[in-house]
């Protein structure tokens, strides 16, 4: 017991209040302070409420038997005064109140005295009665005949008029206590007493049962406390085994702790030793490794890093060893999820992908976040999209994390680019068809009176199947090409028809934006070798750009030159023009011009793409030469047939 209380000391707990209880038993007496407080509580409260309900009950039911007596006695005082029965009449008095605990009964004639009273020296008229029958001219004036009833401080004042006939005026006064002594509760009072002593004697016997059956709980619970404190040894933590299965079970436990705590020392050395030996080849592996690689301790520290990791956070890798996550790692949101892995508020595995910030502004009223420096260094512009993966780990009682970053700059593009073309494709292949279904129904409704609007829907249904056709021919071939599975089928090509046809199929939707299309060239042209089919779809791609991107009114020239060993063919545009900046992305898969102009102007991106690809194929170029406003012109070279063949041998 004095260990204990010595132990408790050390502690800084109050030994005084502790040596009082047994080892285990401050719960189970707290808990039972506060039940005995609550049921004194109860029974004081019931107790109170009970005495004084019994005490206003009562005095309502003396006083209504007080109010009943004295109108029994008044009719009898005015008889006896009525026929000089006065000794009777003081009997009376006495009588009545030794009878019903009255402190004054009496009759009092106005303006003499008292005539009869129950105390017989307060009497004062001894005469005969008919000496009041005619009162003086000074008589107290008692016309009113109303009972007058007062309570004062506990005492019922009773006043009652009496009328003697051929007497005159008297008046009956009674007093009388509403609580006489030797009539309190004491019946309800004991009563009271008994169940609530008899409530804490049942308490006292349930306590004492389960202080024997819960002071194993309590003192597990205490060694529980002093292990939060800090305290690990065993020996301090262990409880007695007398005190039922739950101390068994919780030295039990103390001894596989103690043992796995051995092991993870013995563990922990061993790994220290092999990663001396191993080190060098670890490193060099995980710098290997194509993706960063970062173990961040418990402090929020970096504990290692491989080469790529330095490369992602523009650091030295021996540099970041030992520093703050946050003065290592540019992008806060990461930073802040390591810290709070690392510190053990987050114990799941978490994605995170960060972009890099324009700026690093640091607000000096925003709080610190532990592990996370306050002054971040600033992500270079241009920096792509990084996924980091947090994965805690646990090694004995330490906690680290294991992060992984990749780079997916490409992924994230290759996406977005994708999720637009599905985008414009979808919309690019839905307006042929809808004009299709329109045209065909206004053809069935109308087309058979009148033959002018039939052939203006055939022509219209024939542009749009026509303009559906190169689409996924388009579509086919940027697949195709992606694939490297795109195959030309050489042959020897016209040009001249080539051009005519084109020609002869944009001549309708040129008439309609009332746009001049013009096709210039030579009497004579070489035979190309090449894909008619592709050459076609490149062509057609770059005259429709220049139709779709020229106002009303507007002019588009084909324009083909010669030369020793290529021909150029140019189609020029009086069109909106393209932005320098733009020059060089134009022939780029999905990308369109930044100019808000053509943000309400079809197109999947991919014509002057595939048509770069087309003619690159056959040995060829695209170039373009733009300025804003003023139109801009497409050059197409292609090999005549000798260099095309020698090109593609």
């Amino acid at each position: 017991m004095y260990a204990e209380i010595a132990a408790i000391a050390r502690r800084g707990r109050p030994a005084v209040s502790r040596a009082l209880l047994m080892r285990g038993e401050a719960l189970i007496a707290s808990v039972g302070i506060a039940v005995a407080l609550i049921l004194v509580a109860t029974l004081g409260g019931a107790g109170y409420w009970l005495l004084h309900t019994e005490r206003q009950a009562t005095e309502q039911a003396r006083r209504q038997r007080i109010e009943a007596v004295v109108e029994l006695l008044a009719p009898t005082a005015e008889h006896m005064l009525a026929t000089d029965t006065i000794t009777p009449l003081r009997r009376l008095m006495m009588d009545m109140a030794d009878r019903h605990l009255l402190s004054r009964c009496r009759v009092v004639v106005p303006g003499r005295g008292v005539v009869a009273d129950a105390d017989a020296s307060r009497i004062n008229v001894h005469a005969d009665t008919g000496a009041w029958a005619r009162p003086d001219a000074d008589a107290d004036d008692e016309s009113d005949t109303r009972p007058i009833i007062a309570v004062t401080g506990g005492t019922l004042v009773l006043t009652y008029p009496l009328d003697v006939p051929g007497r005159g005026p008297a008046r009956l006064e009674v007093m009388a206590e509403l609580h006489p002594e030797g009539a309190l509760l004491w019946e309800a009072q004991a009563g009271v007493g008994v169940l609530g002593v008899g409530s804490m004697l049942t308490l006292l016997l349930v306590y004492r049962r389960f202080r024997t059956r819960l002071r194993a709980i309590g003192v597990v619970r205490e060694a529980l406390m002093a292990l939060e404190r800090g305290e690990s040894a065993e020996a301090a933590l262990a409880v007695s085994e007398d005190l039922g299965a739950e101390a068994a079970a919780w030295n039990h436990f103390l001894k596989e702790h103690a043992q796995l705590r051995q092991r993870a020392a013995v563990d922990h050395a061993r790994d220290q030793q092999g990663a001396a030996s191993a080190g060098d080849e670890l490193t060099a592996g995980c710098d290997a490794v194509p993706h960063g690689l970062m173990l961040v301790d418990d402090r929020a520290r970096v504990a290692y890093a491989n080469h790529t990791a330095g490369l992602y956070c523009h650091h030295q890798r021996d540099a970041m060893v030992g520093r703050a996550i946050g003065e290592v790692v540019p992008y806060a949101e990461l930073a802040e999820a390591i810290a709070a892995m690392a510190s053990g508020q987050v114990r799941r595995r978490q994605t995170l992908e960060v972009e890099p910030a324009v700026e690093a502004d640091v607000d000096p009223a925003t709080p610190a976040t532990p592990g996370v420096s306050p002054a971040a260094p600033a992500v270079p512009q241009g920096q792509g999209v990084f996924r980091a993966s947090l994965h805690p780990i646990r090694r004995g009682d330490r906690q680290f994390v294991m992060v992984v970053v990749d780079d997916v700059t490409q992924q994230r593009v290759a996406e977005q680019s994708r999720h637009q073309f599905v985008a414009q494709a979808t919309h690019e292949l839905r307006t042929p068809l809808t004009n299709i279904r329109l045209y065909l129904e206004t053809a069935q409704d109308e087309g058979e009176s009148d033959a002018a609007v039939r052939a203006k829907c055939l022509n219209v249904i024939n542009q749009e199947a026509r303009r559906l056709e190169r689409l996924v021919g388009e579509m086919l071939s940027v697949a195709e090409i992606e694939a490297g599975a795109l195959q030309l089928n050489h042959d020897d090509v016209r040009l001249d028809t080539l051009l005519g046809d084109i020609e002869a199929d944009y001549q309708a939707a040129a008439k309609e934006k009332q746009i001049s299309l013009r096709v210039d060239m030579p009497p004579k042209l070489p035979i190309i070798h090449g894909d008619r089919d592709k050459l076609i779809l490149a062509v057609q791609n770059v005259i429709s750009n220049a139709i779709k991107y020229t106002p009303e009114n507007g002019q588009v020239t084909i324009t083909v030159a010669l030369a020793e060993s290529h021909l150029a063919i140019d189609i020029t545009d009086t069109g909106l023009g393209i932005a320098p900046e733009d020059q060089d992305r134009i022939f780029e898969r999905f990308y369109r011009a930044r100019d808000r102009r053509i943000a309400a102007i079809q197109g999947t991106g991919l014509g002057l793409g595939l048509a770069r690809e087309i003619i690159r194929l056959h040995a060829g170029d695209i170039t373009v030469e733009s300025q804003i406003d003023k139109g801009s012109t497409f050059t197409l070279t292609l090999p005549t047939a000798t260099d095309a063949t020698t090109a593609t041998e």
